[in-house]
């Protein structure tokens, strides 16, 4: 097939499309999703490749069906499952003969009618991928089934944005397996996939710009899910290596706050001040203290698109007394009714606390403004020595990479 071209929006002949569809023990589902997203490939050049991990015989089927479909249908089957479910779709992009690639799920939860309002949105030449999402305006994360898992998906979302606010800036879905790419725009052999979260580990090592397209999540018709504690597991695995940097120094700089506030509160409290008081004047020190080192060592590099700096430290400084306010009568209530000491249960509500105030921060506090009335400015000072070495750490300390 030749290479894909972009095209005027609402054209469709001339895209060479390969739909990459990762399978695991989905024999039932083959016949259907071929018939389904061959209708909705009518008038462009395009095939469906299978990259199968099955034990069953899934593979078996899709040669059986591959015989009488209309479009080219091909399958890879991998004896090692290297990489999850985000390995086969790096497979399928390295094989793939089209260059407009698009992503989804074997299980018919993702649904190929879809195909064609992704490839029309793509086709206006101002984006590299485009995401159904569950949770842009009109769609529909119903198919998730349980409040449990639909819980589960959204705080996994909204730590993921907030790992990478700025690369996520556009995608209210960074975790949906059904998205398409263009592969010119994308190096596959840099992609490191653990899992099957594979669009977030695209975002977040690329600059590709992204669009969404409102998805209705359907039901599972058939297989089984692939979410378990396992790969919960994996994926907080895979987010801390993307993001090595930001959280882990927003969590040394929590631990230092963590640690004063404990040595304020033992030092009052051994001079005879009430635990309140003293937990009250030491959350407040510490307060203060960790957003100075935030400003410099974990945010340094949003300053300048997020709001003034007395604004972020007024929204900071309010945040934390009201967590303050609402961790403090839950340590005065472990400390009377299970009777633990002062300082253990300050210890266990400030870890609690942690992962509210790093969301707090990185998708309020430091979160780019929408609107950047910049006015012509005067030729900037000549950096010293020390802010080119501080810069390059708020560099490294941003940048995706592994462990």
């Amino acid at each position: 097939m030749p290479s894909c071209q972009r095209v005027r929006k609402g054209t469709h002949v001339g895209i060479a499309v390969t739909v990459i569809v990762p399978t695991f023990n989905e024999r039932d589902n083959v016949a259907e999703l071929v018939q389904r997203t061959v209708a909705a490939l009518e008038g462009h050049e395009a095939e469906i490749l299978f990259v199968d991990d099955s034990a069953d015989d899934t593979a078996a089927e899709i040669g059986r069906v591959a015989q009488a479909a209309p479009l080219p249908v091909r399958v890879i089957h991998r004896e090692a499952n290297t990489g999850g479910l985000g390995g086969a779709v790096v497979v399928g992009l390295e094989a793939a003969r089209g260059d407009v690639c698009v992503v989804m799920d074997g299980d018919l939860q993702h649904p190929p009618e879809l195909i064609p309002t992704m490839l029309d949105r793509f086709s206006a030449g101002d984006v590299d991928v485009v995401a159904a999402s569950r949770y842009v305006g009109g769609g529909d994360s119903a198919g998730l089934g349980t409040t449990l898992r639909f819980g589960v998906s959204r705080a996994s979302t909204w730590l993921t944005k907030a790992m990478f606010p700025r690369r996520l800036a556009g995608a209210t879905d960074p975790m949906t397996g059904f998205f398409l790419v263009d592969r010119t725009h994308l190096h596959v052999q840099a992609l490191r996939p653990q899992g099957f979260k594979i669009l977030l580990e695209i975002l977040a090592r690329t600059d590709m710009r992204i669009a969404e397209v409102p998805m209705e999540f359907s039901e599972r018709r058939s297989g089984t899910s692939k979410a378990s504690l396992r790969q919960g597991a994996t994926f907080i695995a895979h987010l801390t290596r993307l993001r090595f940097g930001k959280m882990s120094l927003f969590a040394l700089i929590g631990l230092i706050g963590a640690l004063a506030n404990l040595g304020i509160m033992w030092l009052l409290t051994t001079l005879g001040m009430p635990y309140v008081w003293a937990a009250i004047i030491g959350a407040e020190a510490t307060i203060v203290g960790n957003f100075l080192l935030q400003e410099r060592f974990v945010f340094g590099d949003m300053r300048g698109d997020a709001r003034g700096v007395w604004a972020r430290f007024a929204a900071s400084f309010t945040f934390n007394n009201v967590e303050a306010a609402l961790r403090i009568p839950i340590m005065v209530l472990m400390v009377e009714t299970w009777h633990i000491s002062s300082v253990l249960a300050t210890a266990i509500s400030l870890v609690v606390a942690f992962f509210a105030r790093f969301l707090f921060h990185s998708l309020f506090v430091y979160a780019p403004r929408r609107e950047r009335a910049r006015a012509e400015k005067a030729e900037p000072a000549t950096d010293t020595a020390a802010q080119r070495i501080l810069r390059a750490i708020d560099a490294e300390a941003m940048r995706p990479g592994e462990l």
